[in-house]
């Protein structure tokens, strides 16, 4: 089950943002852990290099990536996790940071709220959230379907408004998986 009322306010959110930064975090091999780095690889797969957005591939340590995001001065970092949330594997969900204190994050060196709270006032910038529902974290375990499908969905909505919005995207077929 994906929840449509993510996509109006993530529209709203890329639209207005003049220096964005997506930040993907997880665990590769751990199951659904690994659907931020897969939404913001395959972001990286479709993106035109620019100087207003900036695609982060934070694994498991998202604090490691404030070097990156000092110098690149984003207005807005979103933050793209597994999360769980109490719903139905696949659910999409839009989050401001501070919600996030409820969610388990339990592969993270350091918990979401902590790192977006200093992301937000060091950078002095938006930060939100958008987590995906996990139905398997097992170690060496493949993505579900339902995390896999909500994750093309995510890539795709992204990429559309980026490209309705800021032309930022090529014409190269978006990573498959």
């Amino acid at each position: 089950m994906l929840s449509g009322s993510w996509q109006n306010p993530l529209k709203n959110i890329l639209s207005k943002s003049e220096r964005l930064a997506i930040v993907g975090i997880g665990r590769e091999e751990a199951g659904d852990d690994a659907v931020g780095v897969m939404i913001v690889r395959a972001l990286m797969a479709a993106l035109v290099p620019t100087e207003h957005i900036l695609l982060v591939d934070a694994g498991i340590a998202p604090e490691n990536c404030t070097g990156v995001l000092r110098p690149f001065q984003p207005d807005t970092i979103l933050l793209i996790d597994a999360v769980a949330m109490n719903a139905e594997p696949g659910t999409v969900a839009l989050l401001d940071w501070a919600q996030t204190s409820g969610f388990s994050a339990s592969t993270h060196t350091l918990p979401l709220a902590l790192v977006a709270r200093y992301l937000a006032s060091e950078l002095s910038c938006d930060c939100r959230l958008l987590g995906v529902q996990v139905q398997n974290t097992h170690q060496d375990q493949p993505i579900s379907q339902s995390v896999a499908t909500s994750a093309r969905l995510i890539v795709d909505h992204i990429s559309t408004v980026l490209m309705a919005n800021n032309a930022y995207f090529s014409e190269r077929t978006l990573l498959k998986w």
